[in-house]
């Protein structure tokens, strides 16, 4: 893959200095635009590659903190050039990077650890996140990332979406707003290939039907779900806007540190002690960031409406504008810390698996984590002495995690081939069963 650097990811500005040079070499195919604009100002780009009617729509860049789509996009654009089969009956549309301006903000492209990676951490509070922002907003409150993405879909009414995802630690594995038969083979043949662990029963999807391992299909809307604290509904994600045009589609999940953890599906054996342990350390991990906020004088108040537009009130703004994302993205994940650990103080689902307890570790692990991580920054950004403290937080939490998990790095080479392999094969299976 001509376009990776080693072990590094790409920023926002070279994953676009590199699509308008894979464009450039073919004009007659290609067509690369501007379809939007972040809140800041930032462009969002469209790469498009032939003009068949059928089309596929590949979204990089949802979440801040997942840049491997950016090298899987340019992959896939390289293999639709050089692939007249994959373009025969298709056209392939590529938004680069659905929210510029959180690419801008997370600065962990090349981590050397799971702490490296936090101290310069960045995802944004839910409201902020251009896929789920419909989940929890008004259709008038909407930001312009997401009005933007929308506005793709109802142009190009993809057959297939597919938005590429990772994960921090763990393994991989497929959400499907509707089943694709056939697709859970290749996709555990590449991971097996790459030695990435199939995670066969995530968090993220808790409860689902399976097609196949690690292969999840979104329960019918009205569902009840397995974490009822959550605020977000799938169902009124982007994920779901493809389904006007007939079309489905597939979140492809690639950890950058792998763990055979997340790979066994063997019965726990004592799956209701370890989920109470998992919610308490949740609360009392949650309990230590908070006492950071309130001693740093930005535990009260929050933006006026939840849609992340910036206005501040409380402790916010204190703060420079340049880091009040991040101060709301902080307060917001440990908003949802109480919640989820009453959710897992109740009875596991029977016969709970080695993986289903180690994914809920994962995620009660990463909750605090990555709040604690980005209230450093705010801290260390405003010089507030408690900084240093937090910071040892952040490399004690980071090392247990690491540690706990047999962490190993996935070489980014490898995260973007699983990836692209398994768009392709999503591609050509939906193709199938759309026919």
């Amino acid at each position: 893959m001509s376009h990776l650097t080693g072990q590094r990811y790409l920023t926002e500005p070279e994953l676009l200095a590199s699509a308008r040079a894979l464009s450039g070499s073919r004009p007659d195919l290609c067509r690369l635009r501007r379809v939007g604009r972040s809140r800041a100002g930032r462009p969002i780009s469209l790469l498009s590659v032939g003009r068949a009617r059928r089309s596929v729509l590949v979204v990089a860049g949802a979440h801040a903190n997942e840049p491997v789509g950016g090298p899987t996009t340019l992959s896939l654009v390289e293999r639709v050039l050089q692939d007249g089969a994959l373009r025969a009956a298709t056209s392939w549309h590529f938004l680069l990077c659905a929210d510029p301006d959180g690419a801008a903000l997370h600065h962990s492209l090349s981590p050397t650890s799971l702490y490296d990676y936090h101290r310069r951490f960045f995802r944004p509070a839910g409201p902020e996140q251009p896929e789920w922002a419909p989940s929890v907003l008004p259709p008038e409150r909407l930001p312009p990332e997401t009005r933007a993405l929308l506005r793709v879909i109802d142009e190009v009414r993809p057959y297939l979406q597919v938005s590429l995802h990772g994960t921090d630690m763990g393994g991989s594995w497929v959400q499907l707003t509707r089943d694709i038969p056939g697709l859970a083979e290749p996709f555990a043949k590449s991971a097996a290939q790459l030695h990435i662990p199939v995670e066969t029963n995530t968090s993220d999807a808790a409860g689902w039907p399976v097609s196949g391992p690690g292969v999840h299909v979104m329960p019918e809307p009205g569902t009840d779900t397995s974490f009822p604290s959550l605020p977000d509904d799938w169902t009124r994600s982007t994920w779901h806007h493809a389904h006007r045009y007939g079309g489905l589609t597939a979140i492809v999940e690639v950890p950058m540190w792998a763990s055979d953890l997340v790979d066994d599906p063997a019965r726990h054996p004592a799956a209701p002690a370890a989920m109470e342990r998992i919610a308490r350390r949740l609360g009392e991990q949650a309990g230590q960031v908070e006492e950071f906020l309130v001693g740093a004088g930005l535990g009260e108040g929050d933006d006026d409406d939840g849609d992340g537009d910036g206005a501040a009130n409380g402790g916010e703004g204190l703060v420079p504008a340049g880091v009040a994302p991040l101060l709301r993205a902080s307060r917001w994940a440990l908003g949802l810390a109480p919640g989820l650990a009453r959710d897992w103080l109740a009875p596991p689902p029977p016969g709970a698996s080695m993986t289903y307890v180690s994914s809920i570790d994962a995620f009660g692990r990463r909750i605090p984590l990555r709040a604690a991580a980005m209230l450093l920054r705010v801290l260390r950004e405003t010089g507030h002495p408690s900084a240093p403290r937090l910071d040892e937080l952040v490399a004690h939490w980071s090392d247990a995690f690491a540690g706990h998990f047999r962490a190993r790095w996935v070489p980014v080479e490898h995260q973007a081939e699983h990836q692209a392999r398994t768009v392709i094969a999503a591609a050509r299976h939906a193709r199938m069963t759309a026919l």
